[in-house]
């Protein structure tokens, strides 16, 4: 395939604890090795929408850079819900994870993921945005939600891939596999353009 002879001779790296990211990434085709980084995800306020994602990706890659090797591509990411005015992270507890369910019940709101490839020679970001649709949750829908499944790693509190986005998601503008936390047809075409 055109990107695996691309990427010949390249080490590619994720450095992603997530195991979306590499089920994504595997789907792709591609072999990679996984690297841990320990990165405080803390980013300035003034930071809105797609600036904080590409922010944190950004802070990610150049945690990285300083372990890399010549032959070495390193991907990361972050994922944000972006509602109205206001960023919704992984919540820090239970009581958070419900409140932001609540909070995009009934409602529409945007998944921002920001990706940086990096090498020792160069490095770029980009971002997909996809919209989601919910419909109105009921409180013991999200009570069983946050209790049955693990909200706290996620962004807005929620997986699509899991029994919320079974029951919850009306619909979507974009790409699904970005609101699962990697833009796949972005990352493919940026891969091949690096």
């Amino acid at each position: 395939m055109q990107l695996q002879k691309k990427l010949a001779g390249i080490d590619l790296i994720l450095a992603s604890g997530s195991p979306r990211r590499q089920q994504l990434l595997k789907e792709l085709g591609l072999t990679f090795s996984v690297m841990k980084l320990e990165v405080e995800e803390q980013f300035p306020e003034k930071l809105q929408r797609e600036s904080i994602p590409l922010y944190l990706s950004r802070l990610k890659a150049e945690a990285a850079k300083e372990k890399l090797q010549d032959n070495q591509l390193v991907i990361t990411a972050d994922t944000v819900v972006w509602m109205g005015d206001h960023v919704l992270n992984k919540p820090a507890d239970l009581n958070e994870a419900r409140w932001m369910l609540n909070r995009i019940s009934g409602k529409t709101h945007e998944v921002i993921t920001a990706v940086s490839l990096t090498s020792l020679k160069k490095s770029l970001s980009f971002y997909a945005v996809t919209e989601v649709v919910f419909r109105s949750l009921t409180e013991e829908e999200i009570y069983y939600y946050t209790e049955t499944f693990r909200p706290l790693d996620k962004a807005g509190a929620y997986g699509i891939q899991e029994w919320i986005g079974y029951v919850g998601v009306e619909k979507i503008n974009g790409s699904y596999f970005n609101v699962m936390g990697l833009p796949v047809k972005e990352l493919y075409e940026e891969l091949l353009a690096f």
